[in-house]
């Protein structure tokens, strides 16, 4: 009789064991396949955010203030290269501030012989790097009140703050102010401007 009950208890611990491996073995499996699918849920907002975010082109496209610097893009061929990996900041003039130029300029800009002067213009309004409004503003603080940066185009743009707005100064001397900043973008960031600026 000892030796059956013995026989028993060892049955039942084996079985205890048994059973608790298979628990420990089942908790494992499901932890990892939380953490797997986890994982999987993150990358998959990680790549929704990147295909649902529309790129500098896509966003002024889509934006009725800009429908004139969306026809200068397509005609100096930008289209591609704004649509790039970047990142970019663009200074992007609204509909208005291209209808402060003088009557017919324009339209004289959009022609094909007049591309690369077009050319010059929109990518005197673009910086290589993601410069947001706050960064902007404190590189203004940091250099007593005045920032140059250097456009893609070559000639550069020096940044200031008044009434604490941002204005541009172009190298003609021109003046245009951000009245819409940190308009987000794929592969940059666009700050809305009232007035073209030019380059020399």
């Amino acid at each position: 009789m000892k030796f059956l009950k013995t026989l028993s208890i060892i049955a039942v611990t084996g079985m205890l064991f048994a059973s608790c491996a298979e628990t420990k073995k089942e908790n494992n499996e499901e932890s990892m396949t939380t953490e797997t699918e986890t994982m999987e849920k993150e990358e998959d907002m990680a790549m929704s955010e990147t295909q649902t975010t529309p790129n500098i082109v896509e966003v002024a496209v889509g934006n009725d203030n800009f429908t004139t610097l969306v026809a200068a893009v397509k005609a100096a061929d930008l289209a591609e290269t704004l649509s790039g990996d970047g990142p970019f900041t663009v200074f992007a003039p609204t509909n208005d501030a291209f209808n402060k130029l003088p009557d017919g300029t324009v339209e004289t800009l959009l022609k094909p012989e007049n591309k690369s002067k077009l050319s010059g213009i929109l990518t005197y309004h673009v910086v290589s790097g993601k410069y947001e409004a706050a960064a902007v503003i404190d590189a203004i603080n940091k250099n007593n009140g005045k920032f140059t940066v250097d456009t893609v185009n070559g000639g550069s743009i020096t940044l200031s703050l008044n009434n604490a707005n941002v204005m541009l100064t172009d190298a003609t001397g021109g003046t245009s102010t951000v009245i819409m900043a940190d308009v987000a973008a794929s592969n940059g960031v666009i700050h809305a401007i009232d007035s073209v600026v030019m380059p020399k």
